[in-house]
C-alpha cells in the first residue's frame, strides 16, 4: 500500500469515527450587507462557557458563506428536529437555494429564524479562529428560545429521531 492510499484510508477512518458520534444538527444563519440570507449546516456544535455564554460552531472553509460569515457579527444557531431533516441537507448542499419555502421569517434585525426549531440561540461574534480546513466561529449567546420539540440526531450519515427522553 502506497502511502497516499494509506492516508487516504486513514481520512476515511477519520470520517466514519467522526460519523459514528451521535451529535445534534444546527442550522446557522446570517444576512450580508445588502440583506441576502445564508446559511450552512452544521454538526460541530457545542457550549463553550457560561459566563459569559458562548458556542461554537465550525464552517468549512470552502462554504460559499464562509467570505459572509467572515464578516457577520450576528448569526443564529438553530437546533433542529426530525422534521428539519431535508432542510439541513439542503443548507449541506452547495449552490441550492437553501431558503426558499423553508419557513425562515425575519427577526427585528433582519436575520432569518427558523420559528419551529428546538433551540435558537441568537450570537453576536465573540471571535474566530482557524481551525484546519474550518473556521470556527464563537459566538456570545444574547438570547436563547427553547422549543417543545426533540431534536434530530445525527449519527452514522443518518437522521434518527430521540423516543425515551421525554
Amino acid at each position: 500500500m502506497t502511502d497516499q492510499a494509506q492516508a487516504s484510508d486513514q481520512a476515511q477512518l477519520f470520517r466514519d469515527a467522526m460519523a459514528s458520534f451521535p451529535s445534534g444538527v444546527t442550522i446557522v444563519t446570517t444576512t450580508d450587507e445588502d440583506s441576502r440570507w445564508w446559511g450552512f449546516t452544521a454538526t460541530s456544535f457545542c457550549s463553550v462557557s457560561m459566563d459569559p455564554p458562548l458556542v461554537l460552531v465550525c464552517l468549512a472553509g470552502g462554504a460559499e458563506c464562509h467570505p459572509v460569515f467572515g464578516r457577520a457579527q450576528r448569526w443564529i444557531v438553530h437546533v433542529i428536529h426530525p422534521e428539519h431533516a431535508e432542510l439541513a441537507l439542503r443548507f449541506a448542499t452547495r449552490g441550492a437555494d437553501k431558503f426558499a419555502d423553508a419557513g425562515f421569517v425575519a427577526d427585528e434585525r433582519g436575520l432569518p429564524v427558523l420559528p419551529r426549531a428546538c433551540v435558537t440561540l441568537d450570537c453576536t461574534k465573540y471571535a474566530r479562529h482557524p481551525g484546519g480546513d474550518h473556521t470556527i466561529l464563537l459566538g456570545r449567546v444574547e438570547n436563547t428560545r427553547v422549543g417543545e420539540e426533540l431534536p434530530a440526531v445525527y449519527f452514522r450519515r443518518r437522521f434518527h429521531l430521540l423516543d425515551s427522553a421525554r
